[in-house]
């Protein structure tokens, strides 16, 4: 399998480089083995990956539940038709043997495809009446969302975080560890040939200041992260600032 990636970055609907920034050597756990180098995000990378986000969010929100569910479902099927390499690809990327990764990685990354694009039709308010007058609730989506990923499940996380911000109408950004950074690219590839206008599943590489630009940046509404309590200190520190909305999964401590 070919591993190195066609560049780091998938910004925009299309793979972006710069070679300006650390480079990252993605290693094969079982053998020690150098498969890849990817270099992390620049500042001009991620203000690309921000713009791109904010960009084409407006338009995506605009879409009814129904359209938008319709294009995660159909990446969820592509996904399950390959599995196969993309699990091949799972096993490099992490070391987990294949014989786990064929039966929970990419399925379940194509489940959550599946059950958000399924619910995006549904997420209604409600009608709330209070004596004789009524008042009524709407769901609106935040704008750009930021998700963090850890190196255990890095397709599945790449698509339990983009999910349901998609579905809500929402852009992402997603960030995976910088010792799994391989799998998220393919799921950004299969969410643009499902469908998905360009700009709104956007994946930058890099270690904890890439993180912190992202987390720090004002036109960033929402942070979920998966990681350890020590980051998800900082990262929960980092975005009160800007009075974001964050969701963190911390070291194994939460049952959902």
């Amino acid at each position: 399998m070919q591993t190195q990636p066609i560049a780091s970055h998938f910004i925009n609907g299309e793979y972006v480089e710069d070679t300006n920034g650390t480079p990252i050597e993605v290693i094969y756990p079982a053998t020690g083995e150098v498969i890849a180098t990817v270099y992390a995000a620049t500042p001009e990378i991620v203000e690309k990956a921000i713009t791109a986000a904010r960009d084409a969010q407006a338009a995506w929100a605009a879409m009814t539940g129904t359209e938008r569910g319709r294009i995660l479902r159909r990446a969820a099927d592509i996904m399950r038709e390959r599995n196969h390499d993309l699990s091949i690809l799972e096993t490099y990327d992490t070391g987990k043997p294949y014989q786990e990764t064929s039966v929970a990685d990419a399925t379940s990354g194509a489940d959550a495809l599946e059950y958000f694009g399924g619910l995006a039709a549904s997420l209604t308010g409600e009608h709330i009446q209070l004596g004789e007058d009524w008042v009524y609730t709407r769901r609106e989506p935040l704008g750009v969302c930021v998700g963090i990923g850890a190196w255990n499940y890095p397709t599945q996380i790449a698509c339990w975080k983009g999910a349901p911000a998609l579905a809500c109408g929402n852009s992402i950004i997603f960030k995976p560890s910088e010792t799994t950074p391989l799998c998220a690219l393919k799921v950004a590839e299969i969410l643009l040939e499902a469908g998905l206008p360009a700009g709104l599943y956007n994946v930058v590489q890099g270690m904890g200041e890439v993180g912190a630009s992202l987390v720090t940046d004002p036109r960033v509404d929402k942070v979920s992260l998966t990681g350890s309590v020590p980051t998800g200190r900082k990262v929960y520190a980092a975005a009160a600032e800007g009075i974001k909305h964050v969701t963190m999964e911390l070291g194994g401590k939460s049952p959902m």
